[in-house]
């Protein structure tokens, strides 16, 4: 019981030393985010430019929140980079009553097709190349554009940047508040805000609508619905859970609990007859009574000649050597008449020696077996 106790702990300690390993190993891994995330410092995360609002402008935060939740106050400004799905209806219409009281939503997306009933055309490079741009102010300005795609501009619309192929960024009145839309989300990552012009032309979006108040959307990036056991809990707890059950699991087979159907002791079957055979045998030994063992014995074979081999139990040994002949292929003629006759005169004795005893007893058994095999 002690010796088992000891290997229980030595195994425990084992298992924790996994897992503390395990957790410094891990932890040491750069973690991976999605595309987009303004808390990823990433090369296709936006941290670089969070950051920079937040400490320029001060009231820039992020919103993990359903559309519904936002307050309508005006002065907000709302940045939607390139949303992992499209809104459904109702939180569509959630957020235009947003922008109606007097906010701005600044969506940047490479294809905006269907938000905000916005529609685009091809036009442009079909490979990504720096090209010029013009603003609003007329100024040039050299940038990377993902996609030939530009915006079909509506009569309402104000055309903020452009190049010869169409509107790159335009501005849409909404209620007391407007959409603007930009089809290069790259120019926010982190590994493009400060190539070419692009800082500033995400600057002049920004400030087009003279925010006090900078919220970067993640609900669009899975928002509430991306909570996960595996995103609720430390790494470090997960850990300690799973050896947790690991070790509960070793107590409990510790413990002798069982797992699963209980099934029948098989010796609780055969243990009777197994008992009832050997105390016959051991009364048969002590009382030399080997004749009527040999006699049970040989009795057995013919019930087994007559079942497997159709010779009838009824003929004496001497008579059976004709059915043997053609059955025992092991054997010769003259080995079986042999072993009939001898076999005869071994049953009609009173008395039988071991050795005697032991000699027919195996050649029965030889023939039993082949009997048995077919």
């Amino acid at each position: 019981m002690a010796k088992n106790k000891s290997k229980l702990i030595v195994l425990a300690v084992i298992l924790l030393v996994f897992a503390v390993l395990s957790y410094f190993i891990g932890s040491r891994e750069p973690k991976v985010y999605p595309n987009y995330l303004s808390e990823s410092p990433a090369p296709m995360g936006t941290k670089a430019v969070f950051t920079y609002l937040q400490n320029e402008i001060g009231e820039t935060e992020r919103w993990n929140s359903s559309p519904n939740l936002l307050e309508k106050e005006e002065g907000q400004l709302l940045i939607m980079i390139e949303p992992f799905f499209i809104p459904e209806s109702e939180e569509t219409r959630q957020y235009r009553e947003f922008m109606e009281a007097g906010n701005t939503i600044l969506l940047f997306k490479t294809n905006p097709q269907g938000m905000f009933d916005l529609k685009t055309v091809q036009g442009g490079m079909d490979a990504e190349e720096i090209i010029t741009l013009n603003d609003n102010q007329d100024e040039k300005k050299n940038a990377l554009l993902p996609a030939p795609i530009r915006l079909d501009a509506a009569d309402e619309d104000e055309v903020l940047i452009s190049d010869e192929a169409g509107p790159v960024a335009l501005e849409r009145p909404v209620g007391e508040g407007s959409l603007i839309v930009a089809t290069a989300p790259q120019w926010m990552t982190n590994d493009l805000i400060l190539e070419e012009d692009h800082l500033p032309l995400v600057l002049s979006l920004i400030n087009e609508s003279s925010p006090r108040t900078i919220l970067f959307d993640e609900y669009i990036h899975g928002g509430e619905n991306d909570a996960s056991v595996v995103t609720l809990y430390p790494k470090w707890f997960l850990l300690l859970m799973v050896q947790g059950m690991l070790l509960a699991i070793l107590w409990l087979w510790y413990q002798g609990k069982r797992f699963g159907p209980v099934m029948q002791v098989r010796e609780e079957h055969v243990r009777f007859s197994d008992e009832r055979i050997k105390a016959l045998a051991a009364w048969h030994l002590r009382g030399k009574r080997f004749t009527d063992s040999l006699n049970i014995q040989a009795d057995y074979v013919k019930l087994l000649l007559q079942e497997k081999w159709g010779i009838p139990y009824s003929r004496e040994w001497t008579d059976s050597t004709g059915g043997l002949s053609r059955k025992w292929t092991s054997a010769d003629e003259q080995e079986i008449n042999r072993f009939a006759e001898g076999l005869s005169a071994a049953l009609e004795k009173e008395t039988l020696s071991k050795q005697e005893y032991l000699l027919w007893s195996k050649k029965l058994d030889r023939l039993r077996k082949e009997v048995e095999e077919g």
